[in-house]
C-alpha cells in the first residue's frame, strides 16, 4: 500500500481548515471584542458559521439585492469566475477576466493537440496566473465596513504569502514567515535533486542490460535514494505547515488588532505561608506550614 503524496495530504489539510465549522468558529470577533454585553441577536452578532454558503445570498448579491461576506465572494467566485468583478461593480474586467482565461485554456488546448506541449504548458500556466489575478482584484476591491477586516486578512495570505500580515500592518513577520519559506523551499529543491541523483544511480546500477562500474553500488544508492526522499516529504510538509501558520495569523491578529490590554500592567512577587491542608487528613500530627513564593499579575 503506498503512502499518500505530502502534496495531497496538505491540499486535504488546507481545504479541511478553511470549511472546517469548528475552525471558523474558533476566531469569532466576539472572542477578541470585549463587548460582552452586546445584543447577540443583532445581525452584527450573528454567528459567521451559521450558513457556510448561501447559492441565494451569492446571486442575490450579484444582482446588487443585497451584500454578501467576502468568504461567500471568495468561494463562489472560484467558480463561478468573474463574480468579484461583477460584485465590485466593475464590469469593464470581465472581457480581461474572460479573454485571458479562455484564451489560456483555449491555445493551450490547441498546442497540446498539436503536440507542443512546452508551449501548451506555459498557455495553462499563463491561464492559471489569470485566474489567480482575478481571485486576487476581488479580494482587492471588496470593501469591508472596518479594518482590519479578518476575511481579508486571511484571504490574502491565502494568495500571497506574507500580504495579510501586510494588510494587518505587522511588517516585521513578512520576513520570518518568507523565510522560514524560502529555506524550506530550497532544502526541498535540494533534497529532491540528490534524490533524482541516487535514483538514476540505483536504475543504472541494478539495470542488467548495463556493465556499471560507478563508485557508488547498488545498496547505497537505494540507501541515499530513501534518505532524500524523506527529506524532501519533511521539506514539503514543514513549508505547507508555515503556509497555514501565516493563515491563522493574518486571521487571528485581524480580530486582535482593536483588543486593549492596560497599561498599568505589573507583576507582583512577594513570600507567602502555605497552611497544610488536614481536612482530610485522619492523624497528622507533623505537618507544618510551608514557605513559598506569591507571583500576582495584574492587566
Amino acid at each position: 500500500m503506498k503512502h499518500p503524496k505530502p502534496l495531497l495530504i496538505f491540499a486535504a489539510l488546507l481545504c479541511a481548515f478553511l470549511s472546517s465549522e469548528e475552525c471558523r468558529a474558533q476566531f469569532k470577533e466576539e472572542a477578541f471584542s470585549q463587548q460582552y454585553n452586546s445584543d447577540t441577536t443583532s445581525t452584527a452578532g450573528k454567528d459567521s458559521v451559521d450558513v457556510m454558503f448561501s447559492f441565494k445570498e451569492y446571486f442575490g448579491a450579484l444582482g446588487h439585492k443585497n451584500t454578501m461576506q467576502i468568504g461567500t465572494m471568495f468561494a463562489g467566485s472560484a467558480v463561478f469566475i468573474g463574480g468579484n468583478q461583477i460584485y465590485n461593480r466593475q464590469y469593464w474586467k470581465l472581457p480581461l477576466v474572460y479573454g485571458t482565461i479562455g484564451g489560456g485554456v483555449g491555445a493551450g488546448i490547441y498546442f497540446n493537440s498539436q503536440g507542443n506541449k512546452d508551449v501548451a504548458k506555459w498557455c495553462f500556466i499563463g491561464a492559471g496566473v489569470a485566474y489567480w489575478a482575478t481571485m486576487m482584484d476581488g479580494v482587492i476591491n471588496y470593501r469591508p465596513s472596518d479594518y482590519p477586516h479578518a476575511g481579508k486578512a486571511t484571504l490574502y495570505s491565502l494568495l500571497v504569502p506574507g500580504l495579510g500580515q501586510i494588510y494587518n500592518r505587522e511588517y516585521w513577520k513578512v520576513p520570518i514567515y518568507l523565510g522560514l519559506m524560502g529555506f524550506g523551499v530550497h532544502y526541498y529543491l535540494d533534497c529532491a535533486r540528490n534524490f533524482q541523483r541516487f535514483r538514476n544511480i540505483y536504475l543504472e546500477a541494478t539495470n542488467p542490460d548495463i556493465q556499471y562500474d560507478g563508485p557508488i553500488t547498488a545498496d547505497q544508492a537505494l540507501y541515499y535514494r530513501n534518505i532524500y526522499r524523506r527529506y524532501r516529504d519533511y521539506a514539503l510538509l514543514a513549508v505547507a505547515a508555515v503556509y497555514l501558520l501565516q493563515i491563522i495569523d493574518a486571521n487571528v491578529f485581524s480580530y486582535m488588532h482593536g483588543f486593549e490590554v492596560s497599561d498599568d500592567l505589573a507583576m507582583n512577587v512577594s513570600p507567602t505561608v502555605i497552611m497544610p491542608d488536614n481536612q482530610l487528613a485522619f492523624n497528622s500530627p507533623g505537618t507544618t506550614p510551608a514557605i513559598g513564593l506569591r507571583l500576582g499579575f495584574n492587566f
